[in-house]
């Protein structure tokens, strides 16, 4: 089955306010660019974002935070964005944040079908307030509950009009296990590719997760911190 359609913008055009959202990537590395352009152009409010974190001032996530379209944000770390900051001390933004093993655990579950697992992760901190503990071979531990989502944005380098996918090296981070716990999962892909050309032992996500498939354009790979040295004469 093509799963295939022409542009960012239709294939998030089923996206309405009050949406919980997964987005892949890793900082700014394996973001899916286009398809956070695409919703930030939309402009659906009340989102629920889950994601590692929530991109910079201006980049990434960050457009849908600047823009006021996001209600929630579940994440890891979120120390790269002032906007966020400014939101979270004003009370506006509802922020969960969770240990970046158990973020990542929690998402894996919610695509397993598992809805809740215990972990010694955050036990004893502020974490684990008001969650179920409970002592598992003499060490304490605390229920975390699955993670699911109405929609994933994922980002691959090579991709099939299946929506068979390949990631490449860091951007496995977050987006292979996203692309199995959303109800819908787009995904974008820098080469779009026929079926049959993609290696069949290489492939990190099967098309059966796959909704929808679109190639993107005008990557900025944008870096969050840019540390460079004087040349050597």
């Amino acid at each position: 089955m093509d799963k295939t359609v022409s542009s960012a913008d239709e294939a998030v055009s089923d996206i309405r306010d009050g949406a919980t959202l997964m987005a892949g990537g890793f900082g700014l590395c394996g973001i899916p660019e286009n398809l956070i352009a695409a919703l930030h152009r939309r402009g659906v409010k009340d989102l629920s974002i889950i994601s590692n974190n929530c991109g910079i001032d201006g980049k990434g996530l960050g457009l849908l935070l600047d823009a006021g379209q996001v209600k929630k944000i579940t994440a890891s770390y979120v120390g790269e964005n002032k906007a966020f900051e400014r939101l979270f001390l004003d009370g506006t933004l509802d922020v969960e944040l969770c240990p970046q093993g158990t973020l990542a655990e929690r998402i894996r579950a919610g695509g397993a079908g598992i809805p809740a697992f215990y972990t010694a992760t955050g036990y004893g901190t502020k974490v684990a307030e008001g969650k179920e503990t409970r002592v598992w071979d003499g060490r304490n531990t605390v229920l975390e509950t699955a993670l699911v989502a109405d929609f994933a944005f994922v980002k691959a380098w090579k991709g099939d009009r299946f929506g068979n996918l390949v990631y490449r090296k860091t951007t496995q981070n977050f987006n292979p296990m996203m692309a199995t716990a959303a109800r819908i999962t787009i995904a974008e892909v820098e080469h779009l590719v026929e079926p049959g050309a993609l290696d069949p032992d290489q492939i990190h996500t099967p098309g059966i997760y796959v909704k929808r498939i679109v190639a993107g354009s005008r990557y900025e790979k944008a870096i969050e911190q840019r540390t460079t040295r004087k040349r050597v004469p």
